[in-house]
């Protein structure tokens, strides 16, 4: 028998997402990014339901592993569950990598329908599980998105103090959970980040949706990775590329960023109008799911400390729970406009606060919304930190990332 009994770190976020769903008729999908720790959630769950129940009746399922390389539909998988009925009582199926089956929404429905399954599965592909899992059961499955490691569960993780010293290994190396299991050196890191990035790369992209121009993906990538936090659009890389006597349309440009968006890869902020709630159709941000990855990519630089600080921003407020969105209002940009079960707040990001003409820019935009939202200026600058400006908060990054607002 399979030992599914692993060592982990508890991520209690999630598992508190999960806990209302036990033993209820739903079908429960961890989505996410490989690598982000979607299976050790599995495990977390699964000493959940032991704790509750008394020699539960567990069938664990994991399509990375040699064990299960003759499940490759839902026929097999479905063979494979029924020849595991060792126990009688309600089956607690698990199955991580669960659209690497074909077909694999088919089994899910039949042996819901049958009953006497509690069913929990992982995937890293949004458009799949998604689509497949909407057609085949609207109403009857429930995703909950996993993302790396928050800060605050970076130095729980890496076992380290909540200071400056921490925050720049965050941005450095990103929240990938396994590089617990290394040593925080640049070569090191960014050898095994790599390796991630060619898996999802080549896995969840090229092979799943048969791209043909791996060269142009890649470039794609690194220009997303140069323009992290810019406003950007599919004709504006189509124009940039064919600068570079590269011809590619805007179409294809927008289904190969769709491609990474759907393995998890990238986030798209698109941009909305504040006062009217209109969604602009043409220029909206990138930013990575994991930064790590990001500086794999293109390197870690100096340079790019404002993307970075805006993309761990964007991040922590995802994970949070918020609807972000860069906001539009009149001729200013606010960074993102964010909101969750009816409340909203505002975020501008900044890396320093060095004179009047920033202070005008970033507290300015936001003083100009006329509503009693919380309004908040994110920056690494001490000298400002904690006091408000006219009612708008300035917060230190440090202190931001290691709060759930």
């Amino acid at each position: 028998m399979l030992n599914f009994k692993q060592e982990y770190i508890k991520r209690p976020t999630y598992l508190d997402l999960v806990k209302p769903y036990i033993d209820k008729d739903i079908i429960k999908v961890l989505i996410g990014q490989r690598r982000v720790g979607k299976s050790y959630m599995l495990f977390q769950i699964m000493d959940e339901i032991i704790s509750l129940h008394e020699n539960p009746n567990i069938i664990y399922i994991n399509k990375e592993l040699h064990d299960f390389e003759n499940i490759h539909n839902h026929y097999d998988l479905l063979d494979y569950i029924e020849n595991k009925e060792e126990k009688k009582g309600k089956k607690y199926i698990f199955i991580d990598e669960v659209q690497d089956i074909e077909d694999f929404e088919k089994a899910l429905r039949s042996l819901q329908a049958k009953g006497g399954c509690d069913i929990y599965c992982t995937g890293s592909n949004a458009k799949l599980l998604s689509g497949e899992l909407a057609t085949y059961l609207s109403g009857r499955y429930v995703e909950i998105k996993v993302y790396s490691l928050s800060f605050i569960e970076f130095i729980e993780f890496h076992k380290l103090e909540n200071d400056k010293d921490s925050l720049i290994k965050y941005f450095k190396y990103g929240g990938l959970p396994y590089l617990i299991n290394l040593e925080l050196d640049d070569h090191i890191i960014y050898d095994y980040l790599k390796n991630i990035y060619a898996a999802i790369l080549f896995k969840d992209i090229v092979k799943r949706h048969n791209v043909r121009n791996i060269n142009f993906l890649e470039n794609l990538v690194r220009y997303v990775a140069d323009n992290t936090g810019s406003l950007v659009s599919s004709k504006k890389i189509s124009d940039f590329l064919k600068s570079q006597q590269i011809q590619i349309s805007p179409q294809l440009v927008l289904d190969y960023l769709n491609h990474l968006e759907s393995a998890f890869f990238i986030f798209k902020a698109l941009r909305a109008d504040i006062a009217g709630k209109k969604i602009f159709e043409i220029g909206e941000k990138y930013y990575f799911e994991d930064l790590g990855l990001r500086h794999s990519i293109i390197g870690y630089k100096a340079n790019d400390i404002n993307k970075i600080i805006e993309n761990a921003v964007y991040q922590h407020l995802k994970i949070s729970g918020y609807h972000v969105y860069v906001g539009k209002s009149g001729d200013k940009e606010i960074d993102f406009v964010c909101e969750k079960s009816g409340k909203k707040i505002y975020v501008q990001v900044t890396y320093l606060i060095q004179d009047e003409k920033t202070i005008n820019r970033e507290f300015g935009n936001l003083l100009e919304i006329k509503d009693n939202y919380p309004k908040y200026v994110v920056s690494m600058d001490d000298a400002m930190s904690g006091s408000d400006f006219k009612g708008v908060e300035h917060v230190h990054i440090l202190n931001f990332l290691s709060e759930l607002r």
